[in-house]
């Protein structure tokens, strides 16, 4: 597993993996949805929380 993670820290550890690392918890992240949103509405977009999040745990332990 240790070549995995490493493999998430050299790609986003790249000038173009930080922008898009920065894209990824612009959308998912740091979104907030409104008083209105549905049910599946929250649960697609803590889905991809989650998977962001996942993202940058793999980047810190391959560091």
């Amino acid at each position: 597993m240790k070549e995995l993670e490493q493999n998430y820290t050299r790609t986003f550890s790249t000038s173009a993996g930080a922008v898009v690392l920065k894209h990824l918890r612009r959308i998912t992240i740091e979104r907030v949805l409104g008083p209105d949103a549905t049910d599946a509405q929250l649960r697609g977009l803590e889905a991809q929380r989650a998977l962001v999040h996942q993202i940058e745990s793999m980047i810190e332990r391959g560091k």
